[in-house]
């Protein structure tokens, strides 16, 4: 029976079944990071779960594209390269160089395509010449903007009225605007800002221009999933479907993305992260507590659709959830398991991430599995390694050396002793004899070794 993704998809404001344009070729577009400081924990949030929904995804289908941009232009980058005296292709290719380490480090697999606004401003050039030849874009005092009462069903993303469209577009309200909610595909650059010839004068595109040209660039339209935070829904993704869908002359905003994958808000103890309130979280201070793999872990703890707190707490339980899994791979060491492929993934876990991604659910899976499952057969030890392995393999887990990960650095000699006193403690105790069962205990004491007996087995670690 063919297995069936259920995704919820923002545009219809319910999970639905996932079908593909093509099923031979699934493409995905989420908007990436602007590229002027260390990535915080939102943008690590957004990564995560869409290197998820990807890796999902290649357990259905033979071929998934996954393009994720970089903005390299921007108000902000251009404020920081004035205020550093530094040049902003100097501070541009310093933090994606960042934030590419800082999403390996979380087990992020890179973008099949990772494009880059400043490599696209032909195509967005092109696109607003298609829009003024439409009628849905003019020109006044130099800027080109988009007449958004041309496009009838602005709105349909984010459901606000044209009220709230107005509140929260990023944009202020010119003179020259012929409708409050009018944003700007392209404007003049000041003279010291970076600028580009158009047939408009010298400047640059706006902000939303360039998710609509490098999407269509890199997947054709439409393609199957757009993702990005849930604060995108607008103005940003909402801008996105009114220029992509007018340059076509097709006002069904499916005609671009069929789907729209939407992850929630992380928030810092409580409150939302701003800069205001001097709470926002960079990966690349979490990482000098915390491993990549904790701060994933802790990423998917939550599902991706509901508001993430997060806090020191979040990441503790994190690693101790975590060192409980190495520790049965620890445990494992010993069985050898061939190469493991999303085949191996157990249908159980399987089924929960086809249901929108419920890692919760996933991950109760998991623990039920190590607390129930019994360690007294070879079968059952091989059928536990791989479960666990696979279920890795699927959610960017498990995959360091559970030894390295546990701090066991001990030499091969010294393991075998080990194995061998348990084996023998364990022995004398089935035999009853208690006070030479404590003998072994006491000898591994000697070495630094500490024991702890379970249902199933006994597992060791290093005091």
């Amino acid at each position: 029976m063919e297995k069936i993704f259920r995704i919820y998809n923002t545009l219809d404001r319910k999970k639905i079944d996932f079908i593909p344009i093509n099923h031979e070729h699934i493409k995905i577009y989420a908007c990436g990071p602007t590229v002027y400081n260390y990535a915080h924990i939102g943008n690590g949030r957004m990564a995560v779960v869409c290197d998820l929904l990807v890796r999902v995804l290649r357990t259905l289908y033979t071929k998934v594209t996954y393009v994720s941009n970089i903005t390299d232009i921007d108000d902000k980058i251009i404020s920081v390269a004035k205020e550093s005296n530094r040049k902003i292709t100097d501070i541009t290719e310093k933090f994606i160089n960042i934030y590419n380490e800082d999403m390996d480090s979380l087990g992020v697999e890179k973008p099949s395509i990772q494009p880059k606004a400043t490599d696209h401003i032909n195509e967005m050039i092109s696109l607003i010449e298609t829009l003024l030849k439409n009628k849905n874009a003019y020109v006044a005092k130099k800027h080109v903007l988009f007449h958004v009462p041309t496009f009838k069903p602005y709105g349909v993303l984010s459901r606000r009225t044209l009220e709230e469209q107005i509140a929260g577009s990023r944009v202020e309200v010119a003179p020259f605007k012929k409708h409050p909610s009018d944003f700007v595909l392209w404007k003049p650059s000041k003279y010291d800002e970076p600028r580009w010839n158009s047939p408009w004068g010298e400047g640059r595109p706006g902000w939303h221009l360039e998710c609509s040209a490098m999407s269509e660039k890199c997947l054709g339209l439409p393609f199957d999933i757009h993702a990005g935070g849930v604060d995108l829904t607008f103005p940003h993704h909402e801008n996105e479907i009114a220029q992509s869908c007018s340059i076509n002359k097709n006002k069904d905003p499916k005609s671009f993305a069929r789907y729209w994958f939407h992850n929630g808000f992380v928030m810092s103890d409580g409150e939302k992260m701003s800069k205001s309130l001097g709470n926002i979280r960079l990966i690349h201070d979490i990482k000098k507590d915390f491993s990549g793999e904790v701060i994933r872990f802790a990423l998917l703890t939550t599902h991706y659709r509901q508001p993430l707190n997060w806090n020191n707490e979040i990441l503790e339980q994190s690693k101790k959830n975590l060192n409980k899994f190495y520790k049965i791979l620890f445990s494992l060491d010993d069985i050898e398991i061939n190469k493991i492929s999303f085949e191996d993934v157990p249908i159980e876990l399987l089924d929960c991430l086809l249901d929108d991604l419920n890692t919760p659910k996933a991950f109760a899976y998991l623990y039920k599995l190590i607390n129930d499952v019994s360690f007294k057969k070879k079968d059952d030890k091989i059928k536990l390694k791989r479960v666990l392995l696979s279920a890795g393999k699927i959610l960017g887990l498990f995959q360091s050396n559970p030894a390295q990960w546990l701090g066991y650095k001990i030499d091969e000699g010294t393991l075998k002793e080990i194995n061998e006193l348990i084996k023998l403690r364990n022995k004398a105790r089935v035999k009853k004899d208690f006070s030479k069962a404590d003998e072994y205990r006491e000898k591994l004491n000697e070495m630094g070794i500490e024991i702890e007996d379970n249902q199933h087995e006994t597992v060791w670690r290093k005091k």
